[in-house]
């Protein structure tokens, strides 16, 4: 059986990175031929959450196709049919807003818009502190866009961040396997605190 072909994209909400990273390093390597893509930011930024070189060491443990980091890496995944399924996480609201609105103007960006072409699911993780504010008009217009796939996601911080919202990670890999049947898994919004344990306790 031929491994499934996943772009995974990387975007700055740095404090998500490494709960994404341990993610990524669980899909099975018989399963999925992984190629990481990263956002300028994750690029050339080291943080208190992560140093950008630790992050391209993690990255070359987990798969051996280099990262891919910028625009015209990325134009040739259209034209080349590249990916089976392309996932953004973290993806923050800045990303989702360009999405929605048609921008294209990052490697990340461009992998999406190159995906849609090909009419192949993108799984968007979402982690932003304005899911509930400015970036809410942006997430409904993607809840409404073909091919789209959303991880399911809650509120993070309710009390301190009233408009926060981050994805619960963990779901990535259930969400590919029911975007690339053509459904969205349920349910897309989460009551706080109610992950993993809760979704598989329904299923």
């Amino acid at each position: 059986m031929d491994k499934i072909r996943m772009g995974f994209a990387l975007t700055g909400s740095f404090c998500t990175l490494e709960t994404v990273l341990e993610e990524m390093s669980q899909l099975c390597p018989d399963k999925y031929e992984i190629t990481p893509i990263l956002s300028p930011v994750v690029r050339d930024t080291s943080t208190r959450f992560l140093d950008k070189e630790e992050l391209l060491s993690r990255l070359a443990m987990i798969t051996p196709i280099k990262p891919i980091t910028t625009i015209d890496g990325a134009e040739p995944i259209g034209p080349k049919k590249l990916f089976d399924v392309m996932v953004v996480a973290p993806c923050t609201g800045n990303t989702l807003s360009k999405l929605a609105l048609g921008i294209t103007d990052t490697s990340v960006t461009m992998a999406v818009k190159a995906s849609l072409r090909n009419e192949i699911p993108v799984v968007i993780a979402p982690s932003t502190n304005d899911a509930l504010g400015a970036t809410a008009k942006n997430i409904g217009l993607l809840l409404n866009t073909k091919n789209i796939y959303f991880v399911p996601f809650a509120q993070d911080m309710p009390q301190k961040k009233h408009t926060s919202m981050v994805a619960d990670f963990s779901l990535i890999e259930d969400t590919v396997e029911e975007a690339m049947k053509g459904i969205q898994i349920q349910p897309v919004i989460l009551g706080m605190g109610k992950h993993i344990s809760d979704h598989k306790k329904n299923d």
